[in-house]
């Protein structure tokens, strides 16, 4: 079993949309800091919604730069079940560098909450004002983006 390198944009894109939660990992003071979070994918940025306070908005004041990871997949498989060397688990991954930006903009805020209400549903939803002022927006600009797919099946003349 080997690990690809994914390069295709549309099959990269296509694990994101498939995943429900992304992990977001940032920095508090030299610390590392991470936590799953509901986004949306936006042609060249994610965009992710919390709370405007708390650890995680003062930690993206003071530093914007993070990491965002997708992960799909969890079966295991292997080359020789008695070699514990030849298990894996069956994924594909994605990691995102980029750098948060705070939309602050009302249209654009509630333009942005429908984009992460269509990754999880079909339905079109609304949003009262109050729900749109008091809700924090955030964009990450897709500056460095790798995939990977692990687990996958050795290409051999036999099975090629």
């Amino acid at each position: 079993m080997r690990t690809l390198f994914l390069e295709n944009r549309d099959d990269i894109y296509a694990i994101i949309k498939e995943c429900k939660t992304c992990f977001l990992a940032m920095s508090d003071n030299n610390a590392p800091y991470i936590l799953p979070m509901n986004f949306a994918l936006d042609s060249d940025s994610v965009i992710l919604h919390s709370a405007q306070k708390g650890r995680m908005w003062e930690t993206l004041k003071n530093n914007p730069k993070v990491c965002l990871n997708w992960t799909m997949g969890e079966n295991l498989a292997w080359q020789d079940v008695q070699v514990g060397c030849s298990y894996r688990v069956k994924s594909k991954s994605v990691l995102v560098e980029g750098v948060v930006e705070f939309v602050e903009n009302f249209d654009e805020k509630e333009c942005c909450m429908k984009m992460i209400m269509k990754q999880y549903s079909d339905r079109e939803f609304n949003f009262s004002g109050p729900a749109i002022k008091n809700v924090g927006v955030l964009k990450v600009k897709i500056q460095k983006i790798s995939a990977k797919e692990f687990g996958a099946k050795a290409i051999t003349p036999w099975n090629s």
